[in-house]
């Protein structure tokens, strides 16, 4: 990887050296989420160009970090997986998200607000147990956005990937969740608990009773809501 060295033998200024680069840390962390596919990293940063997030791709080849296979089922695409080097930086991006959740000041998280972002996060933490054998579909509808980021729906059917779309899948909807992008985020963050917004009507639920009743069971959290704010404004 050529970069700009900081010239110490220093096993954390080497280790820098590779991970320290603009949304490098993100993008292992979104491979450390399972995510394989190159569509699929990008979901998880929407902000980063295709361009800069080949050209990272590459250098965590190069640093044997990353490998590169063929897409089994799916001629002419390719997968990208941690190699064991890779897998070590598992406690490292966890470490580096429980201290910002602990340290980082609720206010300065919650000026990132993304309604994209925040739904793919939750497709992929949603648990699939508690909801019926059956396809289930959930629509949640963010009051303060504008129409194109409006309206999401999860689509979770078993023995299959859970779906996240921005646009009318077609399907009957099982569960409306109606709310504000800054509340749904402070929920799934474990800055509020679900039942204190349907308490204070900032979150409302409507449609299937037994769905609505095991909301909490399912739905999904970030990794990292159970860790308690330590920061002061």
């Amino acid at each position: 990887m050529v970069r700009e060295s900081y010239g110490q033998f220093c096993p954390v200024a080497m280790a820098a050296e590779i991970l320290c680069s603009r949304w490098t840390v993100l993008l292992v962390r979104e491979l450390v989420s399972g995510s394989t596919r190159f569509n699929e990293i990008r979901r998880g940063l929407p902000r980063m160009s295709p361009a800069l997030l080949s050209k990272r791709l590459r250098d965590l080849e190069e640093a044997g970090i990353v490998r590169r296979t063929a897409s089994s089922g799916e001629p002419g695409l390719v997968q990208y997986h941690l190699t064991q080097a890779g897998l070590d930086l598992r406690p490292v991006i966890e470490t580096i998200g429980f201290w910002g959740q602990r340290w980082v000041e609720t206010e300065a998280s919650l000026k990132n607000l993304d309604p994209d972002l925040l739904m793919w996060d939750m497709r992929r933490n949603l648990e699939p147990a508690p909801l019926p054998r059956r396809r289930s579909v959930i629509e949640f509808i963010y009051s303060d956005q504008p129409a194109n980021r409006r309206t999401y729906w999860l689509v979770v059917q078993p023995e299959a990937e859970i779906d996240v779309c921005s646009v009318d899948p077609g399907f009957d909807v099982d569960l409306y969740v109606a709310t504000d992008l800054r509340t749904m985020t402070m929920i799934w963050m474990g800055l509020t608990p679900l039942r204190e917004a349907l308490a204070a009507r900032k979150l409302s639920l409507t449609g299937d009773r037994a769905l609505a009743g095991s909301v909490e069971a399912w739905l999904g959290l970030s990794p990292f809501a159970a860790e308690k704010k330590r920061a002061t404004a």
